[in-house]
Formats: C-alpha cells, structure tokens, sequence
C-alpha cells in the first residue's frame, strides 16, 4: 500500500540532518539503519552505508534508484548453495 499523497515520502529526520551536516559524513559515506526510508534526487551521486541486520554494505546512489526505498538494495538473507557432492 501506497503512502497517501499529502503526507509525501517517508525520509527518516536523522537522516536528512546527516546529509545537510558534510562533517558527519566519513570518507564520503552515511551510515544508516533505516531500511524504510525512500530514495529523493537529494541522494544520487552519495554513498551509503546500510545496515543488514548483521553488518553495513555499501551502496552508491543512481538516478534510476530514486522513488525506491533503501532496503531493497541490500539482502538480509544468503543465498542458499546446494552442496556439490563429490565423485570416487
């Protein structure tokens, strides 16, 4: 379901204030543990660092990702491998 058009995107506060703050960026990377917050042209061009559940992956901004949310460019889950078996 849609968020309703008079609310706008959903950006998280902390996150905004991290972007206007250059001294809070680090090597030109923003940490960041909302996985809900949708991507606006603002982003494009920056490098995040988004939390997994278990560690931070980094991910570049491009124009075709805006309208998107965070979360869908990192997994949480391994892929799953079947094991090969070996041959005597």
């Amino acid at each position: 379901m849609n968020r309703s058009k008079w609310k706008g995107p959903y950006v998280e506060k902390s996150l905004l204030k991290k972007i206007k703050q250059k001294s809070i960026i680090y090597n030109n990377e923003i940490l960041i543990v909302s996985r809900n917050s949708l991507i606006t042209p603002k982003f494009v061009g920056l490098i995040f660092k988004i939390h997994n559940g278990k560690t931070f992956l980094k991910l570049s901004i491009f124009e075709e990702m805006v309208g998107y949310k965070l979360g869908e460019f990192v997994p949480t889950r391994k892929r799953f491998n079947f094991k090969k078996k070996k041959r005597k």
